[in-house]
């Protein structure tokens, strides 16, 4: 137990120490904040560029439609004018030509853009919207019937339906579909990119030293199995180091600037862009869905759902990164890692769209089954558990994820004890099985 402790020791304090590992856990934060803020300031910002719009309306009846906005300016004459490519270079040219050549309430095909270069899809939606907007309501006074749009404007509701989750203790507690799905979602990728990071850093780690022969030398002092489990923990601490660095920093940005730009008001900008996040339209995120989004963050169970992520990428990580290392001292370069990374990766994958699935329907037999079976649990289980997900399933797939890394370990450290000391042979699954079922 010394030596273990010895090396997990050396490993971790060896990795922390790091630039490469200083920069990142630094960076890493700082990346991600940027990740949310740019799209929504790229959205602000928009392609400034002004151009000029020809309207060639052949009929007479749309000249009311096209007003002026901040990057287009329309031009209209009722004359007949062919579109063509501008060659004299002026900076005035028209950036495209609308063609009006029949009434679009019969013929919605009597309208055509034409434009040198592809037009963008901004400036293809604002005619469209133009459009319809003035046929619709065009439809409308065709009816004849008196007020019919104050008729319309009253008929329209807009309800934002609450929901309350009631507690074991009796007590409510109002909750949020997309903001659990959100959180979901977060720590379901959070726990994917975590055991594809770190497993790999295993099986590169157990590359080098086997191809670096410095392991001929270490295995004379210390068991193979003491050395695999040793790093494997190593790298996880370092993982989990990370994790919370990453936490505090992030912690240590947003609130301040909750603090500062006033926390519990997101506007339906900000909601629809967390509802974009997990694949829902804008159109389907009531309006005040997130008004007072301090109130519903209080019926997430965080400190549970903190403790839970600790616990699954602990599982997940041994689970995963003891197969990793067997890969590692099976082979003896990253070429030879392809036939048994492949199914591996694929499992993992899979575990992530099975995640994602289940936010849609977290209280599905799929996502049920997929969070209890250990090698998608950890990714599976972690986008449950903002639904509220009954005590005993969570204690059944940990015990169920512990006790399957356990075995893992055991099955990779036979792999491993003869692997590491391997060399120059193309190994296949047979000589794998029979390293397991080999008795010293």
């Amino acid at each position: 137990m010394n030596k273990i402790s010895l090396i997990i020791q050396q490993e971790y304090l060896s990795r922390v120490k790091k630039k490469s590992f200083i920069l990142m856990t630094l960076l890493t934060p700082l990346l991600f904040i940027a990740v949310m803020l740019v799209p929504t300031w790229l959205a602000k910002a928009g392609d400034n560029e002004h151009r000029n719009i020809v309207i060639a309306d052949q009929t007479g009846l749309y000249e009311s439609v096209f007003t002026d906005t901040g990057n287009y300016s329309f031009h209209y004459t009722t004359q007949h004018i062919t579109p063509r490519y501008d060659t004299d270079g002026d900076s005035e040219e028209t950036y495209a030509y609308i063609v009006i050549s029949d009434n679009l309430l019969n013929n919605p095909k009597g309208i055509v853009i034409y434009s040198e270069k592809q037009v963008n899809a901004d400036f293809k939606s604002t005619v469209e919207q133009l459009i319809n907007t003035y046929l619709t309501e065009e439809k409308i006074a065709s009816y004849n019937i008196p007020d019919i749009k104050k008729l319309i404007a009253d008929s329209k509701t807009n309800i934002n339906i609450a929901t309350i989750r009631l507690e074991e203790d009796g007590t409510e507690a109002e909750t949020s579909t997309e903001l659990a799905t959100i959180i979901g979602i977060i720590s379901t990728i959070a726990i994917y990119m975590f055991l594809l990071l770190y497993g790999v850093q295993v099986m590169q780690a157990v590359m080098q030293e086997k191809t670096s022969r410095i392991v001929e030398v270490m295995v004379s002092s210390v068991k193979p199995f003491d050395l695999m489990f040793g790093k494997i923990t190593a790298i996880g601490l370092v993982g989990l180091t990370q994790f919370l660095i990453w936490v505090i920093f992030i912690a240590g940005i947003i609130f301040p600037m909750g603090i500062l730009f006033g926390v519990g008001k997101v506007s339906t900008e900000a909601a629809n862009t967390l509802s974009s996040m997990q694949g829902l339209s804008a159109t389907t995120l009531p309006a005040g869905a997130f008004d007072n989004i301090e109130h519903l963050i209080n019926g997430i169970h965080f400190p549970e759902l903190f403790i839970c992520f600790i616990l699954f990428f602990i599982g997940g990580y041994m689970l995963y990164s003891s197969l990793f290392a067997a890969i590692g001292s099976a082979v003896d370069s990253e070429a030879d890692t392809q036939q048994f990374m492949v199914p591996v990766t694929v499992i993992i994958i899979v575990a992530l769209y099975l995640g994602i699935y289940s936010a849609q329907s977290p209280d599905s037999g799929i996502a049920l089954w997929s969070s209890l079976f250990p090698f998608t649990s950890p990714i599976v289980m972690m986008v449950r558990i903002p639904f509220g997900v009954p005590a005993w399933q969570i204690v059944l797939s940990l015990v169920i994820l512990f006790a399957s890394f356990i075995g893992a370990i055991w099955i990779s450290s036979r792999i491993y004890r003869v692997g590491i000391l391997m060399y120059g042979k193309k190994i296949g699954y047979k000589e794998i099985v029979k390293w397991i079922k080999y008795k010293e």
